[in-house]
């Protein structure tokens, strides 16, 4: 991998990760289309550092005051005493199913699930369900019934959306789509479903990159060239993470995420198109 390549997939990383049409999908696909290898889940899972540093600075109030929330509420024995404490516990359960299920298919998702069968499925399928999420809430504001904000996630939000988040350990899915979509049918607000989805993404994204680091460190730290693609590639995905997240977080205030579906089911169609002409192989 030269230095352009991966800045390049820096980009597409940081930009992908917070839109809701799946940065895995995307580094599978654009290598191959333009002959590169692929880079692989660790690689993905290393540079996630970057739009791990994205979430941290922009949400940097907010976890501030859950972190403190929840070291204050452990100091006086009362876990769950304040809104902000218990946000922090939740976004601890929340991330639970991702985690257990991760272990557990850690094989196939660096592996099999990583066949452009299962991309273009994945980017297809979510984006009907997301269809039929949107549609719900649309019935919902012509009734004039009120949305879910940040202050009223409760226990049972956090950990259906924690479910739903666990179905991004499918390349193609979308970790920022499928919880979005999973606050939706919960009537969480597009907003509140965004931000909430970047909260609940920071301790997998953190634990899934530190477990790569370290069983890959010894074969990065052997060669100076592949530690300078990781930092070149981690810092474009910080820069353009950041970005993505500001425009999401805006642009779902007054718009739908009909544009996404439609991009996810044009790429989904495109792959298959790929496959099926020979262009790419699956």
């Amino acid at each position: 991998m030269t230095l352009i390549e991966a800045a390049l997939l820096g980009i597409v990383q940081g930009l992908t990760e917070f839109l809701p049409i799946s940065s895995s999908a995307h580094l599978r696909i654009i290598p191959t289309l333009v002959g590169w290898q692929d880079p692989g889940a660790a690689f993905t899972a290393i540079v996630q550092i970057g739009t791990l540093v994205a979430v941290l600075t922009y949400f940097r109030k907010d976890i501030s005051s859950i972190v403190r929330a929840v070291a204050k509420g452990m100091v006086k024995r009362k876990p769950l005493d304040t809104t902000e404490a218990r946000m922090g516990w939740m976004i601890v359960a929340g991330t639970l199913p991702i985690v257990i299920l991760g272990l557990l298919f850690k094989s196939e998702i660096e592996t099999s699930l990583r066949s452009l069968y299962w991309v273009s499925g994945a980017l297809i399928g979510l984006a009907l369900i997301l269809s039929l999420a949107e549609r719900k809430i649309k019935k919902r504001l012509e009734k004039d019934l009120p949305l879910k904000s940040m202050k009223e996630i409760g226990w049972k939000e956090a950990l259906l959306i924690g479910l739903a988040q666990s179905i991004a350990l499918i390349p193609g899915s979308s970790r920022s789509g499928v919880t979005i979509t999973g606050g939706l049918f919960l009537n969480l607000s597009r907003e509140t479903s965004a931000r909430f989805s970047f909260l609940l993404s920071l301790p997998s994204v953190f634990a899934a990159a530190l477990l790569e680091l370290y069983k890959t460190w010894h074969s990065i730290s052997a060669s100076p060239e592949t530690i300078n693609n990781i930092i070149v590639a981690t810092f474009a995905a910080g820069l353009v993470g950041y970005a993505a997240i500001a425009f999401l977080i805006n642009y779902l205030k007054k718009h739908t995420t009909t544009i996404f579906i439609a991009y996810r089911l044009v790429a989904g169609t495109a792959i298959l198109f790929l496959i099926a002409t020979g262009i790419v192989r699956p």
